[in-house]
């Protein structure tokens, strides 16, 4: 979806090279001079994998995700599959409907030769639902403010970069000609708030504590809130393009995805509802690598590997730890509760 999207120009390509892999011939090295993108064709890998463990009688279940715009190969893989003994279910889900909060759409496919393979059943949504005489009740869809211990009473002012980078250090980005925060150091107001109730990032994961931002204790050190930055409330912009989406921090975020100069989430300041606009907004913020986190569900403490693109790499190409553990519990004989995921107040 990123980039110029040559991967959907070369989708006949990968079917050609899904089918042939799932008669055991690879003829990937001859389609791949056809190919506008010589990525292409590794989402046709998989199928060598299970046409060659199937000469001995495995996997017991298989799960897929991709982008949406995949769901027609995930079904000719479904089809194959059948062909062979499993049960298969493909369709799309939305993560925020697990309790993600970032309404992040992706296609999946779960077989099964053990079991019925369906998908799990929806935790959260848009609006909180009671429990009825026909099933559970599901709660609301998880904000970002609620994710990042973001108090209802306190305005949140996002971290502010020390450097060219998210959260500081070297500019991820490959342009360079994107607008850096590196005088965010002279600015000095726009920074983490004083630890209090829902404003420290923290997880009830046993352990955790508050742990630090970025590289900086979240604690009272941080220069306070004043009479104008409560005036400002916060989104998220998913990227700079004219439809982006935004979202306000009450919300869910949009689908995270990194990599890509384009593709750079942002926190922008809009004049509190009710108040006048008095002064120039606060500017933009990055998204820091650990807020990111957050919002994939992995603990904000997550100790991500590399240098500040690679690890926005890393969160954007994640499946959100939440949503796996809903999809794969049934094939690992496990129960989720919703204490697993609890996140602190």
């Amino acid at each position: 979806m990123a980039g110029k999207r040559l991967g959907l120009l070369d989708q006949p390509l990968v079917h050609q090279a899904v089918a042939d892999l799932a008669r055991g011939r690879d003829t990937r090295e001859k389609l791949l001079g056809s190919c506008r993108d010589e990525r292409s064709l590794l989402a046709a890998e998989p199928m060598r994998y299970l046409h060659a463990l199937s000469s001995v009688g495995e996997p017991d279940w298989v799960a897929m995700e991709e982008v949406p715009d995949v769901l027609a190969l995930w079904r000719q893989y479904a089809a194959v599959l059948r062909s062979w003994g499993f049960s298969v279910w493909t369709g799309i889900l939305n993560a925020a409907d697990y309790g993600v909060p970032q309404t992040r759409r992706r296609a999946i496919l779960l077989a099964s030769r053990t079991q019925t393979a369906q998908p799990p059943a929806p935790t959260h949504a848009r609006t909180a639902e009671p429990e009825t005489l026909f099933g559970p009740g599901r709660d609301q869809w998880v904000s970002m403010a609620e994710a990042l211990g973001w108090g209802a009473t306190d305005r949140p002012v996002p971290t502010v970069c020390a450097g060219g980078g998210p959260g500081g250090g070297p500019e991820p980005f490959p342009s360079g000609s994107r607008k850096s925060l590196s005088d965010a150091r002279d600015r000095g107001t726009w920074k983490q708030p004083p630890a209090g109730p829902g404003v420290a990032l923290k997880t009830r994961r046993k352990g955790y504590g508050n742990g630090t931002h970025e590289g900086r204790p979240v604690d009272g050190s941080a220069s306070s809130f004043t009479a104008e930055t409560r005036r400002w409330s916060w989104s998220l912009r998913s990227n700079n393009q004219a439809n982006a989406t935004v979202r306000s921090i009450q919300e869910p975020a949009g689908t995270l995805f990194f990599g890509h100069r384009a593709n750079e989430c942002i926190w922008v300041a809009e004049p509190e509802q009710g108040l006048s606009k008095q002064g120039a907004a606060p500017e933009p913020i990055r998204i820091t690598a650990q807020e990111a986190g957050v919002l994939q569900t992995f603990p904000a403490d997550y100790p991500w590997a590399g240098n500040k693109g690679q690890m926005f790499s890393q969160i954007g190409n994640a499946v959100p730890p939440r949503l796996a553990a809903q999809l794969l519990a049934p094939y690992l004989g496990k129960t989720v509760s919703p204490n697993d995921f609890a996140l602190a107040a």
